[in-house]
């Protein structure tokens, strides 16, 4: 199964700095139902993926994600923005017809 979702150099590099910060792991990407756009982004950071999870890897960063939330998140890229209102992750999901003002949900078409 060909994953298509990429990371930037830039979030492998934060999500390394953070994995190393805590003694290891991984980064979480989920998708779940809810937000003020219908579908919401979940990081969290992770030690053991799960026995059907897709494990992405960017040099030293690593990114767990579970089957159904990679279906939405098809052809996306993992950014991490710094901006004056906050460091953040940050989906470009091509699939998302709208998303709310912060970027932490989405809808699709």
């Amino acid at each position: 199964m060909s994953t298509q979702f990429r990371l930037t150099d830039r979030a492998a590099e934060r999500i390394a700095e953070i994995a190393a910060a805590e003694g290891g792991g991984a980064l979480r990407v989920a998708v779940l139902a809810g937000g003020c756009s219908g579908f919401q982004y979940k990081f969290e950071l992770d030690r053991t993926p799960v026995d059907d999870d897709v494990v992405i890897e960017h040099g030293p960063a690593r990114v767990f994600i579970d089957p159904s939330s990679l279906e939405l998140l098809e052809g996306s890229e993992l950014d991490y923005v710094e901006a004056l209102i906050g460091s953040h992750f940050a989906v470009r999901n091509p699939q998302a017809a709208s998303a709310c003002g912060c970027g932490s949900s989405f809808a699709l078409a």
